[in-house]
């Protein structure tokens, strides 16, 4: 049969693109021809329309709203989420080629204008949540990652600037507004200051980026203007993203209940332009600034000297918790919690470098790099253990590592949970205590080992890295040497026969 895909996750960056290599991968062994269109971070290119309208069936293997969906309409499909598509593509593909057979028209209609995002109505409510969550952190994601990178590039600047590491401490005391009315470009710490002032204007949109994402997961395009204006009066107040998460969601149920409202046919045509931005953005601006940003910019604050008080053994603790998490279910919903936890605490005002809150982000990244770079290893050292599948996942591994995907782990976590995810949160633990205890910093929210000149502490971050690399790589070897597994013997058979043949 002749398939077409289209994939796509909630940050655009890893599941996109392995489920595409999956379902490819897959079709091809089922003897099917499947193409597919990925909808990642980068864009993407739309299929051939001759393509389309010769395909069999439509694979959706997508956590956002398809774009253009129309282009598919009457053809037989599966809607799966892309995490299905990455864990089981075989098990896809045949759900696909079921439904052509079946002969099931798809009902698509045209795409949304807005963003997009996609949220199962069917789910539980706790699954509701994460998706409208993962909604919000993946439109705000790339302004804290231009920011994070920009402010980084003003302090490596600021220390020629001024001739020493204390330069990264006296640019953040330079009025910009001076800088900018007086600029003069063969400056060195003009282009520090503009720069560092660049990223935190990128910085300043996290939070109403965050709650009005929030809020259009649940109400759709009603949710949008209530939710940038809760975010912005969130950050007014001091609230931080604490504000931004309750306004997010406020805004999103209040647009969604107005937007029900059932009125003459009169008011329904100025309903989205005037009503439901208005009493919406009334109701949830007033609310933070009145009612409750106060106790949540409180509670910001504790939260912010309480990280600033930590050190020594504290700080290596929340590196092993830390740690952890991003071991535990690599770019799953725990990973993602550390995650957010580590880029919100970048966009705290009034940050020094060497911040504690640079610090848990340098130790999140390092931590996240471990499992697939584990991995990467312990195929190569013991190719015996692992079956040509993940011989091959393991050599794509070591880019997914050094670039921060810990999605790169996944294929070997699905195949063996207990002994992967094991091994992954101990190494991944370490990793996160080192960085800690080396005192590494990091201002860029994402990039690997691609973004070390930003690092403070370059060697000690990449000591930590290897270390918990090793320690991961040693327990998956030592633990599956244990375990009989019937797929590696299956290709160590196959191995037999076609020596065997060679040799005949």
């Amino acid at each position: 049969m002749k398939l077409v895909a289209v994939t796509s996750c909630p940050t655009g960056i890893a599941h996109t693109y392995m489920a595409a290599e999956a379902l490819e991968q897959a079709g091809k062994a089922a003897g099917h021809d499947v193409q597919v269109e990925t909808q990642g971070a980068a864009g993407s290119t739309p299929l051939d329309p001759a393509v389309v309208a010769a395909a069999d069936g439509v694979i959706y293997a997508a956590d956002l709203e398809v774009k253009d969906k129309g282009r598919f309409a009457g053809k037989p499909f599966v809607d799966v989420g892309v995490k299905k598509a990455v864990h089981d593509a075989p098990g896809v593909i045949a759900a696909a080629v079921a439904a052509v057979e079946a002969g099931v028209p798809a009902s698509a209609g045209p795409a949304p204008a807005a963003p997009a995002t996609k949220v199962d109505r069917d789910a539980g409510a706790g699954t509701k949540v994460r998706q409208w969550l993962m909604t919000g952190v993946s439109y705000m994601i790339p302004f804290v990652a231009a920011g994070g990178i920009l402010i980084a590039l003003s302090f490596m600047l600021a220390q020629l600037a001024w001739g020493g590491a204390e330069g990264a401490i006296e640019v953040t005391g330079v009025d910009a507004t001076t800088v900018v009315a007086a600029f003069d470009p063969l400056s060195l710490q003009h282009w520090a200051v503009i720069l560092l002032k660049t990223g935190q204007l990128s910085f300043g949109f996290l939070v109403p980026v965050l709650s009005g994402f929030i809020a259009y997961a649940i109400a759709d395009r009603p949710g949008l203007v209530p939710g940038f204006v809760g975010g912005a009066a969130a950050g007014f107040v001091g609230a931080g993203f604490l504000g931004g998460l309750v306004t997010g969601f406020l805004a999103g149920f209040v647009a969604l209940w107005i937007s029900r409202w059932n009125v003459p046919k009169g008011v329904r045509g100025i309903m989205p332009v005037v009503v439901i931005p208005l009493l919406s953005s009334a109701i949830v601006g007033i609310t933070m600034l009145v009612l409750i940003g106060r106790p949540i910019a409180s509670a910001m604050t504790g939260l912010t000297n309480w990280l600033n008080g930590l050190s020594g053994a504290n700080l290596v603790l929340m590196g092993v918790i830390l740690g952890a998490m991003m071991g535990f279910d690599l770019g799953g919903p725990i990973n993602k919690v550390a995650y957010t936890f580590a880029v919100t605490g970048l966009a705290t005002e009034g940050l020094q470098p060497g911040a504690v809150q640079y610090q848990v982000m340098a130790a999140v990244m390092a931590a996240g790099m471990v499992a697939p770079l584990a991995l990467a290893l312990a195929t190569t050292v013991r190719k015996q253990l692992f079956t040509h599948a993940e011989q091959e996942n393991g050599k794509a591994a070591w880019l997914l590592g050094v670039s921060f995907i810990s999605e790169g782990a996944i294929p070997f976590a699905a195949a063996d949970p207990w002994r992967i995810i094991l091994s992954s949160v101990v190494g991944s633990s370490v990793t996160g205590a080192l960085t800690m205890a080396f005192g590494s910093t990091l201002v860029a929210p994402h990039g690997g080992l691609w973004v070390l000149p930003l690092i403070g502490n370059p060697l000690g971050f990449v000591a930590a890295v290897a270390i918990g690399t090793v320690v991961t790589a040693l327990l998956v070897v030592v633990l599956k040497t244990f375990k009989h597994d019937p797929l590696v013997a299956a290709d160590r058979a196959a191995d037999d026969q076609a020596l065997a043949a060679q040799a005949a």
